[in-house]
């Protein structure tokens, strides 16, 4: 990108970030998809599927004390960007959208996400990257040891995926909730390594 803007990210006395940064970076998100009206296409349900956590090895933030169990439904719909190459390769935007139960410490909750994410792969989209920041709710945030913070959590995400059979496809993902200093210094984070089984529409 030709310019960029930087943002002073200063924090609270209680280690939140200053409120006026967040409706600046979302107005410079605004401005940069306003000026991309040619990659414009209509809005589409790409593929859905099931998740599972398989690993809690922590890449971000502090360990965590506890460990836990994530099940999710999920589905990719695809925003209105995006861009083919003569090669088959391409970019686009999409919404990924998930609700599923979390569990640790022998508690259960409920959670939510909902991240726009970048995905560079093929054209069938049979093979694809893609990685995005967005937020997620969690119905409860204390499990024992571990404390989230409150319900509003920031999602960090990165997944592959590959072919199984036709429309069928298997990915990995990475997913990551803190509350960025929302709620103090004493949350701690959770990483998530999941597996996905999906369905392409």
């Amino acid at each position: 990108m030709a310019t960029a803007a930087l943002v002073s990210t200063q924090r609270c006395p209680d280690g939140r970030i200053a409120g006026g940064v967040w409706p600046a970076l979302t107005i410079a998100v605004l401005c940069v998809l306003g000026l991309w009206p040619r990659y414009a296409v209509a809005l589409e349900w790409l593929n859905s599927g099931v998740r599972v956590r398989f690993d809690d090895k922590t890449v971000l933030g502090k360990k965590q004390p506890e460990v836990f169990r994530e099940y999710d439904v999920f589905a990719n719909l695809q925003l209105p960007w995006q861009h083919q190459y003569a090669s088959g390769w391409g970019w686009s935007l999409r919404l990924l959208a998930s609700a599923g139960i979390i569990q640790g410490a022998e508690e259960t909750g409920f959670v939510a996400s909902g991240v726009p994410v970048l995905v560079f792969g093929r054209k069938d989209g049979r093979l694809s990257a893609d990685a995005g920041a967005g937020l997620a709710f969690l119905s409860r945030h204390r499990y024992a040891l571990q404390d989230y913070g409150g319900p509003v959590q920031a999602a960090l995400t990165f997944s592959v995926s590959l072919p199984l059979h036709r429309r069928g496809g298997i990915g990995y993902r990475f997913m990551h909730y803190s509350d960025a200093g929302l709620y103090g210094n004493h949350t701690t984070g959770a990483d998530f390594h999941m597996v996905e089984l999906l369905y392409r529409f």
